[in-house]
């Protein structure tokens, strides 16, 4: 069984005429309503993430600063990244939302998540958002799963077209998070060379693939199945969890490495492979980036479909 989590209460996350806006998740809720996915079960309630599970991965004076703009009216918080006087509340349910996929899966409630939450989270770092980014809603689950789980091993799979920075740095140093990112080569953030491999007792867990623009959709599989393998098998990992972002579809209008909707249902099965491996199949994805509502729809149903499949 997969759980699909979702809220209208995220759509109440307000950027005016951003690209990450309420009507990317309102296509996709929409969607789902349209289509008969085997074994997804809906969850629609509310879950605030708590401050001890926040303050695990963020610095106190980053959230109570955080807080205090957004109770304040909100605006740019920074270059990329607009805010309403909502979004905080907004980022903890998100980030409840992941904990409590982590929860269902690790237990034995459900075989899978797709968390359809907003804002997204992959470039916020410890102490500052960034790139459209509040609260990092993988790290915070990776971290639940270790320290309320007691899991060993965790493996985060990042197909967003833009490099997963925010996540990279949170677990540069950590041996127990594992960290592979397929995303396109020179471009936001700057960051996720080859490498970049880890440090300390974090060194070996860092996996990064910048592909160039205008890689063949042949290319861009391979080279992932290659990574991911080789990422899985230093890893073993007890639970997968997936920065699920949809931006490096063709049709994008921020950032595209030509992938068609239906490719997602072929990433998310190349994942599935590892995860029946290694660990029963368990995995839970969290929405990342994605900016042409329609295509992020159909991505997303590709990416269901094959969750809901065994």
């Amino acid at each position: 069984m997969t759980v699909f989590f979702q809220s209208e209460l995220f759509l109440q996350h307000d950027t005016g005429s951003h690209p990450e806006s309420s009507a990317r998740l309102k296509k996709v809720m929409d969607r789902i309503l349209t289509e008969d996915i085997t074994g997804l079960l809906i969850f629609d309630k509310q879950v605030k993430a708590t401050s001890q599970e926040i303050l695990r991965v963020h610095s106190s004076d980053y959230v109570a600063d955080l807080k205090r703009f957004c109770d304040g009216g909100g605006g740019r918080i920074e270059a990329d990244t607009v805010v309403s006087s909502e979004s905080f509340d907004i980022a903890c349910y998100a980030a409840g939302h992941a904990v409590e996929a982590v929860n269902q899966v690790i237990q034995g409630q459900a075989q899978r998540a797709f968390c359809a939450i907003r804002p997204p989270g992959h470039h916020a770092l410890s102490d500052q958002a960034m790139g459209f980014c509040l609260l990092n809603h993988v790290a915070i689950a990776a971290r639940h799963a270790i320290e309320q789980h007691q899991l060993n091993r965790v493996l985060i799979v990042d197909w967003d077209v833009h490099h997963g920075n925010g996540t990279q740095e949170i677990f540069y140093q950590d041996e127990q998070v594992h960290f592979f990112s397929a995303h396109r080569a020179h471009f936001y953030p700057s960051t996720g060379t080859v490498d970049e491999t880890g440090a300390g007792k974090g060194r070996g867990t860092i996996w990064n693939l910048p592909m160039d623009y205008g890689i063949s959709r042949e290319a861009y599989f391979s080279n992932f199945e290659r990574v991911l393998n080789n990422a899985a098998l230093r890893c073993r990992p007890e639970l997968i969890l997936i920065s699920a972002g949809f931006d490096a579809h063709k049709d994008d209008p921020i950032g595209s490495l030509g992938l068609e909707s239906d490719d997602f249902g072929e990433l998310t099965q190349l994942v599935l492979n590892v995860a029946n491996e290694y660990c029963d199949g368990r995995v839970v994805s969290l929405l990342e980036g994605g900016y042409n509502p329609e295509k992020l729809a159909e991505s997303v149903v590709s990416h269901l479909y094959k969750l809901g499949e065994d």
